[in-house]
């Protein structure tokens, strides 16, 4: 404990920056989003006792509230920002939601197959039976299968 304590008072930026390695390790191997915030103000604080050696005490309180407020406006104001309005771009068939194709197969109890983006899938209709070469609207992805309906002018 001495070696820490001889540390903190020869240079207080390394237990701050140590501080900020483990927070943001632990959030790299969670993926939460909780320990980013408190990570960056360790190492804030860090900077700031290196440069003006204010205490432990003061660095701590402003550790706590540099934690507080940040958060706080991430979650704030930040999140708005991050969350997705359409579907995850990364997820190729939910990319397929809007598009047009055309039947390729005849419907049959709701039951069919269509063109979409270059490939051929099976597909279920909002309860019209398209007509053979009609246009569709990709409606919605179930699993492998795509939920259709017919286009209107």
């Amino acid at each position: 404990m001495s070696a820490l304590q001889g540390l903190y008072a020869s240079h207080p930026f390394w237990p701050w920056l140590g501080l900020a390695a483990l927070f943001l390790a632990v959030e790299v191997a969670t993926g939460t989003g909780w320990l980013l915030w408190p990570a960056a103000c360790a190492f804030v604080v860090g900077l700031l006792a290196e440069a003006l050696r204010p205490g432990l005490a003061i660095e701590l309180g402003l550790f706590a509230v540099l934690t507080i407020a940040s958060t706080y406006f991430a979650r704030r104001f930040l999140r708005p920002v991050l969350d997705p309005t359409s579907p995850d771009l990364n997820d190729p068939l939910q990319r397929l939601v809007g598009q047009h194709g055309q039947v390729v197969a005849l419907f049959e109890q709701g039951r069919g197959r269509v063109f979409v983006d270059g490939k051929d899938w099976a597909a279920e209709s909002d309860g019209s039976n398209p007509l053979l070469d009609q246009e569709v609207v990709v409606i919605g992805v179930d699993g492998a299968v795509l939920k259709v309906r017919p286009q209107t002018s």
